[in-house]
């Protein structure tokens, strides 16, 4: 579960306020997620404190990359890179966040979600 994951900054600041709808789809982190060396260009684009942060590779160190919490995401989409027909815009250069189904993270996790 997500809530015993420590928090590492870089991490998202914005509204620490709970969601107050369920969001249809969250964002997900793919194995493309480069870290962007340290400065996650994704980061600064959530309105929601602490629903991205970083992950460092323990293999690998200092490299790392972000990760999303499922119960604080939105789903509001600006931390992607896919604009209107494709046009790149702000969020991620490496095209490394997606957008899935509530139900299929939830899947994932186990968890169903109330809001």
């Amino acid at each position: 579960m997500v809530a015993d994951v420590v928090k590492m900054d870089p991490k998202s600041d914005g509204i620490t306020t709970p969601r107050k709808k369920r969001p249809k789809e969250l964002a997900i982190i793919t194995e493309c997620c480069t870290g962007c060396a340290g400065s996650p260009a994704c980061v600064p684009y959530c309105p929601v404190a602490d629903c991205m942060y970083w992950v460092p590779d323990e293999e690998h160190p200092p490299f790392g990359r972000i990760d999303v919490d499922p119960f604080l995401c939105i789903g509001c989409k600006k931390c992607t890179s896919k604009g209107p027909d494709g046009a790149f815009l702000d969020g991620c250069p490496w095209d490394a966040i997606e957008m899935v189904p509530i139900e299929d993270v939830e899947a994932e996790i186990g968890v169903k979600m109330p809001i």
